[in-house]
């Protein structure tokens, strides 16, 4: 393949992880980090749970109070919900306290150096219904002993925002990486936007992984080593792991998937489920009840026409609902 038109590339840590950003216009690309500088401070400032000035941080230690809130904090919990509602409670908002009992209690570079056993039960979710949101009045009550955890969307929301508000002010195609949380918005690369996918690596992100090596085509975000390569002209795509943010604590292995009812990390089939869909909100919420969903899942993605790629620990690969083929794939289709 001759090589593409030039594309213009950027790479910053935040929210705990690496964001990779492309863009067709290399002129604009430094405009565009600032747009995705600015995205990411504001959901960190609005959704983190370890920042003692944040809105959910305040949230979570308004001792059952209702309070008011940004815009932006109000859209985030109200995509949390949405997520809970449609995956039957299975991507659940409400496993902070989960979290925190398994050590999962500040960011996460710091939390996974506590290797010590664990000493106190798991705590199950509260569950989604418990979250009072009153989107016009913008104002949040939880009771006093829930905390939010927004980790498993908030981050998906910040890709898609931070993708539509690039394209729409610098009029030209835009890719957000953010740890594996896709967002495509403008016109793509004439073939698209080649994307790779990872599936048994220790990449928790500690230490942060080097930037993407792009390709002769300057239209790649395959890390060195992948195990698939995809090409995406628009929409979501989103990976979730069992082997991403993983620790010890004692002879316990965990993970950050939490199965709400037990407020344990899922025991699952798979370690690794990617999906693609219309906004990565949706697609990271696909992927992570899929997790949650194990044997389950297969049929669930097909009968959502969600195509989707799912890695199991003994490195079977299945594919469903059009997910496509790819020659370093040793897997089957489903």
């Amino acid at each position: 393949m001759p090589p593409g038109p030039a594309i213009g590339t950027g790479y910053l840590k935040a929210l705990g992880t690496s964001a990779n950003l492309l863009v067709t216009d290399p002129s604009s690309t430094d405009r565009a980090c600032a747009i995705l500088r600015a995205e990411l401070d504001a959901i960190d400032r609005a959704c983190s749970r370890f920042r003692p000035d944040s809105e959910l941080w305040q949230l979570n230690h308004a001792r059952g109070r209702a309070m008011r809130v940004s815009a932006l904090l109000a859209e985030a919990v109200a995509v949390a919900l949405a997520a809970a509602k449609v995956t039957d409670g299975d991507v659940d908002p409400t496993c902070g306290r989960s979290l925190v009992q398994l050590g999962y209690d500040r960011d996460f570079a710091a939390a996974r150096q506590d290797t010590s056993p664990l000493s106190q039960p798991a705590v199950p979710a509260a569950g989604w219904q418990a979250v009072e949101l009153d989107r016009e009045r913008r104002e949040i009550k939880i009771p006093a002993e829930v905390m939010l955890d927004l980790g498993a969307t908030a981050k998906a929301l910040a890709a898609d925002r931070a993708a539509v508000r690039i394209a729409a002010a610098l009029n030209c195609g835009v890719l957000v990486n953010l740890g594996g949380d896709i967002s495509i918005a403008g016109e793509p690369p004439d073939h698209g936007w080649l994307v790779g996918i990872v599936d048994n690596r220790g990449f928790d992100g500690v230490p942060g992984p080097a930037p993407p090596r792009h390709d002769a085509s300057s239209r790649s975000l395959s890390p060195p080593c992948h195990d698939a390569v995809v090409a995406v002209r628009d929409g979501g795509l989103a990976t979730s792991s069992t082997k991403v943010r993983a620790w010890s604590r004692g002879s316990a292995r965990l993970h950050h998937i939490i199965e709400p009812s037990t407020g344990m990390p899922v025991g699952s089939c798979w370690r690794t489920v990617s999906v693609a869909a219309a906004t990565c909100v949706d697609a990271n919420t696909a992927s992570t009840a899929a997790i949650i969903r194990a044997e389950r899942a297969p049929g669930w993605l097909a009968s959502q026409h969600l195509p989707a790629r799912l890695a199991g620990h003994g490195g079977e690969i299945v594919m469903v609902a059009g997910w496509p083929a790819d020659t370093t794939d040793k897997g089957s289709h489903s």
